[in-house]
């Protein structure tokens, strides 16, 4: 061996040495920070959860709302264990330049493979590159660039990683060249396309060469190779919290023990408050220990899952980029809350895991702990007031104090439309985390907006967030020409119906929905499909109420709701509002109620296509048409927007863009922000019942962007969607950005409209319908 060798291997050799053992000593801190997490079992149906794995793995399908990042994102992840064979071979490169590994070495397959991913490693980070640079806040708008979706992320780190996967695949590349070289000079037989398909032409560079000084370059650039290779190991090892990193180890786990092993998005029902791992049992909550958590107060509460979850995320953004919290410049970020609770969660670990003595003695007089960790230990809340810039949002974030982690703004701020969950590349699991943290503020310190006492007391004490009394529940069913069934007075049981018709708080009190409650009753009524109500019989699903925290005021809620159900048989419920919709649906199984839930929307495009109903009015014909206020004009152009609970979290898109498409001379214009990146009206999350007082309103934002298709009707399919657009256009009006011809409506508002007759009684509809009835003028909505 060459002096030049000896000292390539001394080095190469030590420096691995040394970053093994740190990538030792780093995993096992993972390991011990993840079990202080409480106890979660994620461990059913293992070969469910390893599909899921290998799917979302090997076809990047959570990646692919990015389709060009995707691609790239995919070679650059393949070529990082496909090429790990490369740094084998540079290690017996060391020893002598002409190393090849054992029975594959040779294999022209092998070769293939590895000059092919080289090159697609080298451009595909190339690409990631651009992107970023690209997406750089310093050319977005907003507030120092805060639309950017790497606005706040770390960004040394990335530079790091992406240079030293362009630093490798060039290594691959030249030791792939330098071999063909050699092999011409040696006169082997192997420089040729078989062996070297795409890395051959570079050696042309290099034949002017002795073959010594060759074989000196192989040695060189395989020791580089390595170095570049283990000087990365050695960076995350000392940094646990790197995640742009990290997360190409991590994310394989957090995958496969994300909530549903066959792959759902972790959205639609929330997990019950767990003591040990456990349900909490609230008949015997008084028998609870008196230090048991209830939510999230401090990080070591969140589950091992959740700790998990932080520290795999990658910073990409795409979370932050979808929030609509965020992107009405109010200072929630689901990427920077996450990315506070990972630095938070590994600064304090540490002196978790030091002996009781040590922590007896107090974090004041122990030594040998990190600044970080002391800060992070002497910080009293984990959501409190921070005292932040809202023009600067990082302020609110302060992972090792020394006021609280989080500021209570950014808590109260979501509306748990699950864009974020819905977007995120490895599953974590965002919605959870913040309504366990608002559990703890609500239950433990009763901390919450003033505007939520209201809705408490008024759900406590008549279950409706309008307080208003249970007797006028049926008062949206008076003048209606037909009958509307209640349970326990018209029919003694749901067999004598088809369908449990839940009409909803909103539903039943609200004006506004009152009409989308009216015209389906006609809807169901027409189509000869029976229907019964459950009347004041019904009380608040409690969706608002845990969304906001306080799952003791849910559970009462829901255990009533679903004794009540149990009693009267219910199996097929059809409901109106995507909240209810969710709760029943994925809710209250938790509780023992299981039933078939339809939304509206799905039952009508269902009636639709048996032919029970026959849209036949066109839009100028329907401007008066229906019997009832239910109805409305069905306009000649109308966009939809999605209600996260319906879509998002139940992955219900279809049934209602139907409807509105087949609306007979009726225009469909799609936002740009649909389905999976709908934007949230802002209502979700117990939002409605709280005033807009950061940034700019949601629902504004939401409405503009409907008024920009030129749609004259904005459709919904949810009474809070109803609400909070219509409040949106009626400012948009009053600020002359539209007009009063513009109207928002249910998808069964102008369904009913166009089932009816025109005016000029040409189109009959081919379904029976009760006598006619004079037509009203149309009532104004929202």
């Amino acid at each position: 061996m060459s002096a030049l060798q000896i000292v390539a291997v001394v080095v190469c050799l030590g420096v691995t040495a040394v970053a093994v053992a740190l990538l030792v000593k780093t995993v096992n801190h993972f390991l011990a920070t993840f079990r202080l997490g409480q106890p979660e079992d994620r461990g059913d149906d293992k070969g469910a959860r390893t599909r899921t794995l290998l799917r979302e793995f090997l076809g990047h399908t959570r990646m692919s709302r990015l389709p060009v990042v995707a691609v790239a994102h995919w070679f650059t992840m393949v070529s990082f264990g496909v090429l790990f064979f490369t740094l084998l071979n540079a290690f017996g490169q060391l020893f002598s330049p002409e190393f090849v590994l054992p029975v594959i070495g040779h294999f022209f397959l092998y070769e293939w493979v590895t000059d092919f991913f080289a090159f697609a490693g080298f451009i595909s980070i190339l690409v990631l590159m651009a992107i970023r640079q690209k997406n750089h806040p310093r050319s977005a708008a907003g507030e120092d660039g805060r639309r950017s979706r790497f606005f706040g992320s770390t960004w040394w780190q990335a530079y790091y990683v992406e240079l030293t996967i362009l630093g490798v695949t060039l290594c691959i590349g030249l030791l792939r060249a330098l071999e063909w070289t050699l092999a011409r000079k040696q006169g082997t037989g192997m420089d040729n396309a078989l062996h070297f398909p795409l890395t051959g032409w570079i050696g042309n560079f290099f034949t002017g060469l002795s073959i010594g000084a060759i074989e000196n370059l192989i040695v060189i650039i395989a020791a580089i190779k390595i170095l570049i290779s283990f000087a990365w190991m050695i960076t995350i090892a000392l940094q646990p919290t790197m995640g742009v990193a990290w997360h190409r180890f991590l994310a394989f786990f957090n995958i496969f023990f994300k909530r549903h092993a066959d792959g759902r998005t972790s959205l639609g029902e929330l997990q019950p408050i767990k003591v040990d791992g456990n349900p909490l049992d609230f008949e015997n909550v008084d028998e609870l220990d008196e230090d048991a958590a209830l939510g999230v107060g401090k990080v070591e509460d969140f589950t091992w899952k959740g700790l998990l979850d932080f520290t795999t995320c990658t910073e990409c953004g795409r979370c932050q980029s979808q929030c609509p919290a965020w992107n009405t410049d109010k200072p929630l970020s689901p990427k920077l809350l996450v990315m506070t609770l990972r630095d938070h969660a590994h600064a304090k670990s540490p002196w978790l895991l030091a002996s009781e003595e040590i922590r007896n003695a107090g974090i004041e007089s122990a030594e040998g702990f990190s600044d970080a960790t002391k800060g992070a230990v002497a910080t009293e809340q984990l959501v409190g007031e921070t005292g932040y810039d809202i023009r600067h949002p990082l302020t609110a974030y302060n992972p090792h104090g020394p006021d609280a982690v989080i500021d209570e703004d950014v808590l109260w701020s979501c509306t748990t439309c699950g864009a974020c969950v819905e977007q995120c590349p490895v599953d974590i699991e965002h919605v959870d985390a913040i309504v366990d943290m608002r559990r703890y503020k609500n239950l433990i310190e009763s901390a919450f907006p003033a505007e939520l006492n209201g809705l408490f007391k008024n759900l406590e004490k008549n279950s409706n967030p309008w307080g208003l009394a249970p007797r006028l529940r049926m008062d949206w069913a008076k003048d209606l020409p037909f009958e509307v069934k209640q349970v326990g007075q018209d029919v003694e049981s749901l067999d004598e119906v088809d369908y449990l018709f839940w009409v909803g708080c909103a539903g039943a009190y609200e004006d506004r929905a009152k009409k989308t409650t009216r015209a389906v009753a006609e809807l169901l009524d027409t189509a000869g499909v029976s229907f019964a109500v459950l009347g004041d019989g019904e009380a608040c699903t409690g969706d608002s109420a845990r969304r906001a925290g306080n799952e003791f005021l849910f559970q009462m809620l829901a255990q009533q709701n679903v004794e009540t159900l149990n009693e009267v048989g219910a199996t097929k419920i059809v409901v109106t509002c995507a909240h209810c919709f969710n709760t029943i649906k994925n809710e209250y199984p938790q509780l023992g109620g299981q039933y078939e839930v339809l939304h509206h929307t799905q039952l009508l495009n269902r009636i639709v296509r048996e032919k029970r109903l026959t849209p036949v009015a066109r839009p100028g014909d329907a401007s008066s048409a229906g019997t009832l206020t239910g109805a409305a004009s069905t306009g000649a152009k109308v966009t939809y927007h999605d209600p996260c609970y319906l879509g998002r979290h139940n992955q219900v898109y279809a049934p209602p863009r139907e409807l509105l498409q087949i609306l007979p001379g009726v225009e469909y214009a799609e936002m740009e922000r649909s389905k999976e990146k709908s934007f949230c009206c802002g209502a979700g999350g117990a939002r409605m019942w709280m005033e807009e007082k950061l940034g700019t309103r949601i629902n504004t934002n939401r409405t503009e962007e409907a008024l920009a298709t030129g749609a004259e009707r904005i459709a919904v399919g949810c009474p809070f969607c109803k609400v909070m657009l219509s409040d949106g256009l009626n400012a948009a009006i009053q600020d002359g950005k539209a007009t009063d011809a513009v109207e928002v409506v249910d998808v069964a508002q102008m369904l009913l409209a166009a089932v009816r007759r025109g005016d000029d009684g040409d189109d009959e509809p081919e379904t029976a319908t009760p006598e006619p009835q004079p037509d009203p003028e149309p009532a104004p909505v929202g």
